[in-house]
């Protein structure tokens, strides 16, 4: 594979390469980069978000470069702050463990084992020691934590930063080093921690890495990122039809974002779908092309055609309409009694009415019969309701502010 095909491949995945004159270089030397991307393992289960960063790995390792895959079993006893307003509470050696397992199993789904040094870096940081750790310290101020843009808007409106979270940038830079990496990925929200790792090698007498920022993806609400704490993700070992069913009830103009950042079709081929839907098409079609290929990456071809066909049996041979107009509705973090949303989205003309249909068996929810009453939405999906025989809609339940 040629140089400049590798840049292209890079270049269509990542954000921002900081600095691409430097990986230019690197890539000219013709040896294989070291290739670094960290995970603290903080819930037991990875999801589409993570692989982002993990298909660009394997990207790599198809480009015939070393991946590293970190498991950050020291660091996520500290807690990485990135993007949070709060601290955020480490995770006992016990947890991290667990997590680290399911990893572990969960990681070669994606990237090839045969091409894989998977590592811990508490291999290195736990013989740091009190000393070592000190030292470290003592190569940032700061002044310099604080251009952090969480780090920045927490100290001005004078929310607690505990002293242990400006440990968490040094002791991923720290990685690098012991890593002696070339190259290291992370989401757009990772930067200032990347930069730590480039200004400590060159500390170390190393050479700097080159980063690599990369999107991060959206959960299923379409806006916070993906996470499993949100409940707004899918999970790479979600059952076929779970995971078929979650990228269904993306909204339409969410879709775009996960074909852009999740789909391993040709640039031409993506233009193609836009202009498929720009010329009047079911962009419901071009999710089940997606949801297709997602699924089948995770659980082979066979799985992918039945869970369409699982799909397609609950709703479009239910009698649901395929070309529902979308509508998003505001609720509260908390979610929303299902009479609400029925009134809300025109199905019902009041709550009365609503809570009538509900008592009398004439309200559906992605094709299950609703008995409870004092059922609530979540928001962060999408929901087709159907009332009667002729009353449908299909609405994303967005979390209000």
């Amino acid at each position: 594979m040629t140089q400049s095909f590798g840049l292209d491949v890079i270049r269509r995945g990542a954000d921002e390469v900081i600095v691409e004159d430097d990986l230019t270089r690197k890539l000219a030397k013709g040896k294989p980069l070291r290739v670094k991307a960290g995970f603290d393992p903080t819930a037991p289960d990875l999801h589409l978000g993570h692989t982002v960063v993990l298909n660009m790995m394997r990207q790599f390792q198809d480009l015939g470069h070393h991946v590293m895959f970190l498991i950050g079993d020291f660091t996520g006893m500290i807690g990485d702050p990135s993007g949070r307003n709060v601290t955020r509470p480490p995770l006992t050696p016990e947890q991290i463990s667990q997590n680290a397992e399911t990893y572990k199993a969960q990681v070669f789904k994606v990237l090839d084992p045969a091409k894989t040094e998977v590592m811990f870096n508490s291999t290195w940081c736990s013989q740091l020691g009190a000393d070592g750790v000190v030292k470290l310290a003592g190569k940032y101020t700061v002044a310099r934590m604080l251009e952090r843009d969480d780090f920045a808007k927490r100290f001005a409106e004078r929310r607690p930063i505990s002293i242990h979270e400006f440990l968490y940038p040094l002791m991923q830079g720290y990685d690098s080093v012991a890593m002696k990496a070339d190259v290291e990925l992370g989401g757009t929200d990772q930067k200032f921690n990347l930069l730590v790792g480039r200004e400590l090698q060159k500390d170390f007498g190393q050479e700097p890495q080159v980063i690599l920022t990369m999107p991060l993806l959206e959960g299923l609400d379409g806006v916070n990122k993906m996470s499993k704490s949100l409940g707004n993700y899918v999970g790479i070992d979600d059952a076929p039809d779970e995971m078929f069913g979650k990228l269904m009830s993306v909204s339409d103009e969410l879709m775009w974002r996960y074909i852009e950042l999740l789909s391993f079709e040709s640039l031409a081929t993506l233009s193609g779908w836009k202009r498929t839907v720009e010329e009047g098409g079911n962009p419901r079609d071009i999710k089940v092309r997606l949801a297709q290929e997602i699924v089948a990456r995770f659980h082979g071809q066979a799985a992918a055609v039945r869970a369409l066909e699982e799909f397609e049996a609950r709703f479009r041979h239910g009698g649901i309409p395929g070309d529902l107009v979308e509508q998003v509705i505001e609720v509260p973090a908390e979610g929303s009694a299902i009479a609400s949303v029925l009134k809300a989205s025109g199905v019902c003309p009041s709550t009365s009415d609503a809570l009538r249909m509900i008592e009398q068996g004439g309200v559906r929810v992605n094709g299950e019969k609703i008995g409870d009453k004092a059922l609530r939405l979540a928001p962060g999906a999408t929901y087709v309701l159907q009332v009667g025989k002729r009353k449908f809609a299909r609405v994303t339940l967005r979390k209000a502010g």
